[in-house]
């Protein structure tokens, strides 16, 4: 498959040793045409990994959301939609390492970073892919019914909820990924790590948020006419969106483990 095939020979675009990295926009902007095509490459395989749970699941609730019958197809779309997810959350873990790798400044190679921390991974991070699913796709039919049916005025409180749980989750889960990523640790303990850290950074992590999800936000206000930009979201939203959350997620995370400085001690050591 030439398109995530490897080639060692080439050498990667990298940074001067001793140059200073840039900061803020200019960072993610070098980042991104940096590392375009690879970025491209990934969103492209985490969508076709995720496709056919989706599918699924949006066929059920379609048929239920404009027919309101066949809850027990329904209820099966939705378990069979759950099980098909059982890969996502190691393909998310993939996603992350691999970023937070473009971000250190080391050489990438798509296919190859994916396998190995998807073999790595995929086990412990199974359960997180799944519940992640059932949240998104809960929320998924929570938003369809409220901006259809439902009335601002009357639902203040469902909106409410439904706008918290969706922030307090975005701001978890960036550090449950980097946890299984980076950190060998049990999976309550890295979540419940995850939960003190979104709030410890709690400016980083919001900013995390707010970047991340500005994709994410557009589409929903202009459905269904976003849909119209539904190309680009395969093409890179997902990855893009993505690079926005970690400029500002991976720093305290990496300052706090000292992820870095292990990795380049452990280089050195290698080395020698």
């Amino acid at each position: 498959m030439k398109l995530f095939s490897r080639n060692y020979d080439k050498p990667g675009p990298g940074v001067s040793k001793d140059e200073p990295r840039k900061k803020g926009i200019a960072r993610f902007f070098e980042l991104l045409f940096r590392d375009f095509w690879d970025l491209i490459k990934f969103n492209f395989l985490f969508c076709l990994i995720i496709l056919p749970s989706l599918i699924v699941f949006l066929f059920g609730f379609v048929f239920f959301f404009l027919f309101a019958t066949y809850e027990i197809m329904f209820i099966a779309s939705f378990a069979i939609s759950l099980v098909l997810a059982f890969p996502i959350g190691g393909v998310m873990t993939a996603f992350v390492y691999y970023v937070t790798k473009m971000m250190r400044d080391e050489p990438t190679y798509v296919w190859f970073e994916f396998k190995r921390k998807f073999k790595e991974n995929y086990k412990q991070a199974a359960p997180v892919g799944i519940i992640s699913t059932a949240f998104i796709y809960s929320q998924i039919m929570l938003w369809t019914s409220l901006l259809a049916f439902g009335d601002p005025g009357s639902n203040m409180l469902l909106f409410f909820i439904a706008t918290i749980s969706l922030i307090l989750f975005a701001m978890i889960m960036p550090y449950v990924f980097l946890h299984l990523a980076y950190i060998d640790l049990p999976t309550f303990t890295m979540v419940r790590n995850s939960m003190l850290m979104s709030f410890g950074f709690f400016p980083r992590s919001i900013m995390g948020v707010i970047f991340g999800g500005i994709i994410w936000v557009v589409l929903l206000l202009f459905f269904p006419n976003s849909m119209m930009a539904l190309p680009l979201i395969v093409l890179i939203g997902v990855s893009l969106s993505l690079l926005l959350n970690m400029t500002w997620v991976w720093k305290p995370f990496n300052e706090h483990f000292k992820i870095e400085e292990t990795l380049l001690a452990r280089q050195e050591e290698e080395g020698e």
